[in-house]
């Protein structure tokens, strides 16, 4: 079912990326593992199998040295928020946290793709 941001959206889904990134920065895995949608939590079990994959590859969004919010755009009907993101070796890449809205209105991370960054800036 397709998910359309409404108001206010932009706003609430970035700042559940910034909490996510600020857990990974302190190695709280449980609060980090908390903004991941229950399908995801599910799927992983435990907040420290989930650290173990964003630690061995997601390093750009588990250390990175910039964090830039871009467009929130949807693909395939989930909301998407691109993220500009520079992991610890200095190579830019294109995170895309795929968003799902719960019942009670918050917002959760139902995944994360990093691509290669296709732009001027490094």
């Amino acid at each position: 079912m397709a998910q359309e941001p409404g108001p206010g959206a932009r706003q609430a889904i970035q700042s559940v990326i910034e909490r996510q990134v600020d857990a990974f920065r302190r190695d709280d895995g449980r609060e980090a593992f908390g903004y991941a949608t229950p399908d995801l939590q599910q799927q992983f079990g435990s907040a420290e199998i989930f650290m173990q994959l964003v630690r061995s590859g997601y390093q750009p969004v588990y250390r990175p040295q910039s964090f830039r919010f871009q467009e929130l755009k949807t693909i395939n009907g989930i909301p998407t928020q691109l993220v500009r993101v520079v992991g610890p070796d200095g190579v830019p890449k294109m995170a895309l946290y795929f968003m799902q809205q719960q019942a009670d209105g918050s917002w959760r991370i139902a995944g994360c793709t990093l691509l290669e960054f296709e732009g001027d800036e490094a």
